[in-house]
C-alpha cells in the first residue's frame, strides 16, 4: 500500500510539473502566432488590446481545456495495466 501512496503522490507531482510546462508553453505559442498574425495584417489597431482579445479567446479554447488530459491519460493507463495484470 506505501507503495501504491508513493506512485500517486510522486505521480501527480511530476505531472503537475509537467502540466504547467505544457501551459506555459501553449501559452506562449498562441501569444507568438497573434503577434505574426497582428504584423501581417498591417497592425490593426493597439498590438496591445489586440493580444488580449486573442488570449481571451484562448482561454475558451478547446485546446486550453484539452491540457487536462495530461492528468486523466496516464491515470487511466496506470489504471488498466493494473487491472489486466491483477484480475486476466
Amino acid at each position: 500500500m506505501l507503495a501504491f501512496l508513493r506512485l500517486v503522490v510522486f505521480g501527480f507531482l511530476i505531472l503537475s510539473v509537467i502540466y504547467v510546462v505544457v501551459s506555459f508553453w501553449s501559452r506562449a505559442t498562441r501569444r507568438r502566432k497573434l503577434e505574426r498574425e497582428w504584423e501581417a495584417t498591417g497592425r490593426p489597431g493597439d498590438k496591445e488590446t489586440y493580444l488580449t482579445e486573442g488570449m481571451a479567446q484562448y482561454d475558451r479554447s478547446l485546446r486550453r481545456k484539452l491540457i487536462v488530459l495530461i492528468y486523466v491519460v496516464p491515470v487511466v493507463v496506470v489504471a488498466a495495466i493494473i487491472y489486466v495484470t491483477n484480475f486476466m
